[in-house]
C-alpha cells in the first residue's frame, strides 16, 4: 500500500476537503437577463437586450414581496391564487439548490411571531454598511427620471366589476375583516421553512443580505408597480443600493385598471410597467430559468401576436 510523508499529508487533508467541497456544491443558476436600451441616445426608441450570467445560489436570495392571503380587490385574489402554485414550486427548487428564501408579507410579522424564520430576521447582525434610507418606501429613482411613467394608478388600480367589488367588500367584512386592508398572513399556497427568513422590514432583510454575502437577489410577488417596485426591500432599494437586482416578470402582477389612462388591458398595463423597469431600474428573468417548463401565463391573458 502506497503511504504518504508525513510532511504530504496535511496537503492530502485539505486535497481531499476541496474535492469534497466541489463536489458538493450546487451548480450556478443560469440566467438570462433582459433589459431595454436605447437604440441611440435620447431617440425614444429601446430594444430589448438579453444577457447570459451565471450566479451562485448561495449568493442568491429569493424575496417574496406581499403574496397575501387576501386583498381589497378581488381580481387580484383570483390571479395570485393562479399565480401561487406556479411560485411555491420556484421556491422549492430555488432553496433546494441552496437559493436563500425570503417571505415578505408585509404588515403580517405579528402573525409569525416566534416562527423561526421570522426570529431569524429579526437576530440577523447589523451590516456595516446599512444604506441610509433602507427602512423607507422608494419612489422613483434618477434614472426613470429620463422616461415617463407608464400606467395611471392613481385610483388604486382596482379592476373589478363594482357589483362584485361591493359584494367582496361585503364578504369581508363579515369575516371581521377591514375590507380595503384585509390581508393577515401570507397565502398558505406557499410554504415557509424554518431555514428561511420573514420580514417586512427594509433593515432586517439587508441585514440578511449582508450576513450570508448575497448579491443577487430576485423580486417575485405583487404588486410590481407599488410594493414590488417600492418597498424598502424592493427592486428600486435592492437596485440603487447596489444588490445584482431582478424581477422575475411571469411571477408577478400589477394594480392597474383598464379604465385608466392608457386605456389598455390589465394585462398589457402589467407588461408596460415592467417595460419600464427594464428601461431605468433592473434586468428581468422568468420562472422557467430556474423551474423548466415554460414562463408563467395567466389564464385570462390575451395572446400576443409575435
Amino acid at each position: 500500500m502506497l503511504r504518504l510523508k508525513s510532511s504530504l499529508r496535511p496537503w492530502a487533508g485539505l486535497l481531499a476537503a476541496v474535492i469534497s467541497a466541489t463536489a458538493s456544491a450546487a451548480p450556478a443558476l443560469q440566467l438570462t437577463l433582459q433589459k431595454r436600451v436605447e437604440a441611440r441616445p435620447a431617440g425614444g426608441e429601446f430594444r430589448v437586450t438579453t444577457t447570459a450570467e451565471a450566479w451562485n445560489p448561495k449568493q442568491t436570495a429569493i424575496i417574496v414581496c406581499d403574496m397575501w392571503d387576501l386583498h381589497h380587490c378581488k381580481n387580484a385574489v383570483l390571479r395570485e391564487r393562479e399565480m401561487a402554485p406556479r411560485m411555491n414550486d420556484l421556491l422549492e427548487k430555488a432553496r433546494a439548490q441552496g437559493v436563500f428564501i425570503i417571505h415578505a408579507p408585509s404588515s403580517c410579522m405579528k402573525y409569525y411571531e416566534g416562527h423561526p424564520a421570522r426570529e431569524r430576521a429579526k437576530a440577523a447582525t447589523k451590516a456595516a454598511m446599512l444604506p441610509a434610507d433602507i427602512a423607507s418606501w422608494c419612489r422613483s429613482i434618477p434614472a426613470e427620471e429620463q422616461g415617463k411613467y407608464p400606467i395611471d394608478q392613481t385610483d388604486g388600480g382596482e379592476d373589478d366589476n363594482p357589483v362584485e367589488h361591493a359584494a367582496w367588500a361585503e364578504e369581508l367584512k363579515a369575516k371581521g375583516l377591514n375590507p380595503r386592508a384585509p390581508w393577515t398572513r401570507q397565502i398558505d399556497v406557499l410554504k415557509i421553512y424554518d431555514h428561511d427568513a420573514i420580514s417586512d422590514s427594509g433593515v432586517e432583510v439587508w441585514n440578511l443580505l449582508e450576513q450570508r454575502g448575497i448579491a443577487n437577489v430576485i423580486l417575485v410577488g405583487v404588486h410590481v408597480n407599488m410594493c414590488v417596485a417600492g418597498r424598502p426591500f424592493g427592486l428600486r432599494q435592492m437596485a440603487k443600493n447596489g444588490k445584482r437586482a431582478v424581477l422575475m416578470r411571469d411571477m408577478t402582477d400589477s394594480m392597474y385598471n383598464p379604465a385608466r389612462w392608457p386605456f389598455v388591458d390589465h394585462f398589457r398595463g402589467t407588461e408596460l410597467f415592467i417595460e419600464h423597469l427594464e428601461k431605468y431600474v433592473c434586468p428581468t428573468i422568468t420562472s422557467d430559468q430556474i423551474l423548466g417548463g415554460k414562463p408563467f401565463t395567466f389564464s385570462r391573458a390575451p395572446q400576443r401576436k409575435g
